[in-house]
């Protein structure tokens, strides 16, 4: 029997520091993370970090938290409901970090009589902090508990037409009104060794404003190449000129070299340039969270109006949009058919034979 699970980052359980220094061990601890020894590792986060972060990352969920819980598992979960409904097949929801956990899904799926599972992490481009750790959790459990179960992985959607679609509408939607300076592509910053780890190639990734644009099989897990070309797709279908448009990174810890252009140093600089009103979307996210809501939506929001901006606007992710689950719910449709037709085929030739 076949099922899906769709996979997202997590959240604390409540915007409070007793929950947020579990759920940022949990995550800061991940070998994908931070990826360096693990003695280390614990003395950066478990010596340092966890000891004034809580505090301060608990009140940033503060600011976002939503009556119902966090923004990001609630948006999940409202996909996920409308998907199963859009689908013959089981369909559970798991988080990479926190709850409902990959354990928890992965049991749901395995009680419903499930043993052929299309593992589906919510993230349109690969990189090590995402799609990696998901996967290797995953099958880590499934050694352990499901041994019976097949996985197979749907992987990064960046060059989809049907998800790139959904995203130019979406954006084209809410520009509608918002007569625009500027529209910047913000993706999640990661460091730059993540890039040169994952280059299947070993050599062909440099950083540089040519390897994204040489064609490469380093391209099928290069997050910076595919990251680029969700912009550049979008700009496309969107019809946007040279100029109007621009592409940061967001997000960062101290003393490594991560992704540039930063998000807040290009924010900050747009209104001497003339940009007075813009327009910031958030692609490497499909649920809107902490980074979307309260660093976009508010904190670049207000650095743009202190540097002399005038308007602003944070495009919402995809979230639960009707479009958007319907191509989820199309992929799964297509994985599902097409895994039926090969058992049937198989199926006959036993027969013949």
């Amino acid at each position: 029997m076949k099922g899906v699970l769709l996979v997202n980052l997590g959240s604390p359980e409540s915007p409070t520091p007793k929950d947020v220094k579990p759920y940022l061990d949990e995550f800061l601890m991940d070998k994908y993370v931070i990826d360096v020894p693990f003695l280390l590792r614990a003395l950066l986060v478990r010596g340092i970090i966890l000891q004034t972060r809580p505090k301060k990352s608990a009140a940033a969920y503060a600011k976002i938290w939503w009556d119902e819980g966090s923004p990001l598992v609630v948006i999940s979960k409202r996909m996920h409901e409308k998907v199963k409904q859009l689908v013959d097949i089981p369909v559970s929801l798991a988080m990479r970090y926190g709850n409902p956990s990959l354990l928890s899904g992965l049991q749901e799926l395995h009680d419903k009589g499930v043993n052929e599972v299309l593992l589906f992490p919510l993230y349109p481009q690969h990189a090590m902090a995402s799609t990696t750790t998901i996967l290797e959790l995953a099958e880590d459990l499934r050694k352990k508990h499901f041994p019976e179960m097949k996985f197979t992985i749907v992987p990064a959607f960046y060059n989809k037409p049907d998800y790139l679609k959904n995203l130019a509408d979406s954006i084209k939607g809410h520009l509608k009104g918002f007569d625009y300076d500027h529209l910047l592509f913000s993706y999640h910053g990661i460091p730059e060794r993540h890039i040169r780890k994952t280059d299947i190639t070993k050599s062909h990734c440099k950083i540089d404003d040519s390897c994204c644009n040489t064609p490469s099989p380093a391209h099928e897990f290069c997050y910076r190449h595919q990251c680029y070309e969700t912009t550049k797709q979008v700009v496309k279908l969107l019809g946007i000129p040279d100029g109007k448009y621009s592409q940061t990174f967001q997000s960062r810890l101290a003393g490594d070299k991560w992704l540039t252009p930063y998000t807040d140093v290009e924010v900050n600089k747009m209104p001497e340039k003339g940009i007075k009103k813009l327009a910031v979307v958030t692609p490497a996210f499909v649920s809107d969270c902490l980074e979307t809501l309260e660093e976009i939506a508010m904190e670049a929001n207000h650095q743009f109006k202190e540097h002399g901006g005038e308007e602003f606007l944070a495009i919402p992710c995809l979230n639960d949009s009707d479009d958007w689950c319907k191509t989820v719910s199309s992929w799964i449709t297509n994985w599902s058919n097409a895994s039926s037709s090969n058992k049937k085929e198989v199926d006959s030739e036993k027969a013949n034979a």
